[in-house]
């Protein structure tokens, strides 16, 4: 047990250093499609470690997730901001600006507790909202095919992270039934994406490669979630589901990037 439990650690925080290895500046439309959509992820991905830290205040690996994606959200966002092809997405992103000013102090504010979940996940949801909007505008902008496998791409890494949310917020519980409703639908929406962007035209070998890894991870994640209906789930338990999500939020990054490379 003690052996599993350090390379859990080990692979989460290998996962943690890997999605912050991003380029310093937007590249071009479909590289600012990518990091419009990890920020979508971001979104999530702060939520779901922040709960964690009310299940588990401890949990070291968990700070480091919070701490980082906070810091790259906001260096993206500086970055988008500067790489604004129309009046419409520079708007966008001024109110982005605004409402994740407002999500990051509900982040900080206080110490991960019970009471302040509610709040976490309102301001979250307002923060993926015009994310999202940046993301489609962006995409719109290209106007390219590849364009959309990059947002769909992009998106499956959101929706790693929101399931994750949603399972560290019924758990606790916060809203339960609208949590168990939200990975439902989430699970849904993920797998749909897996097959258009597995028989895109567009999908190199490599890209289906990647895709073969990322559905090995999904059954490992898929697992952890549905040990949620087993009576007296434990810490081992929220830990499963916290790396798998990390472990697949990896390879469906990769993915996106290779997406994002495509010039057609």
């Amino acid at each position: 047990m003690q052996r599993r439990h350090w390379m859990i650690l080990a692979a989460a925080a290998a996962t943690a250093t890997t999605t912050t290895g991003v380029q310093a500046q937007v590249a071009d439309l479909s590289d600012a499609i990518n990091k419009a959509g990890r920020q979508r992820m971001l979104s999530q991905r702060m939520g779901k470690a922040w709960l964690a830290l009310v299940h588990q205040p401890a949990n070291a690996n968990a700070q480091l997730v919070l701490d980082r994606s906070m810091a790259l959200f906001d260096r993206q966002l500086v970055e988008l901001k500067a790489y604004t092809p129309t009046s419409e997405i520079r708007d966008t992103y001024l109110k982005l600006e605004d409402v994740w000013s407002g999500y990051k102090t509900t982040l900080v504010g206080t110490a991960p507790n019970r009471s302040g979940a509610r709040a976490v996940l309102d301001a979250d949801a307002k923060v993926l909202a015009l994310a999202h909007q940046g993301t489609v505008q962006y995409e719109t902008a290209l106007n390219r095919p590849a364009g959309k496998l990059v947002n769909v791409a992009g998106r499956q890494r959101m929706l790693s992270q929101r399931m994750a949310k949603f399972y560290f917020a019924a758990m606790l519980p916060v809203d339960g039934p609208v949590a168990n409703a939200e990975i439902v639908k989430s699970r849904t929406e993920f797998l749909i994406a897996m097959d258009l962007l597995r028989n895109a035209p567009q999908a190199t070998d490599r890209i289906r490669s990647e895709l073969q890894v990322a559905d090995g991870q999904w059954i490992f994640f898929d697992q952890a979630l549905k040990n949620m209906q087993t009576p007296g789930a434990n810490a081992r338990a929220l830990s499963d589901v916290f790396v798998t999500s990390e472990n697949l939020l990896s390879v469906m990054d990769r993915v996106t990037g290779m997406y994002a490379a495509i010039t057609t």
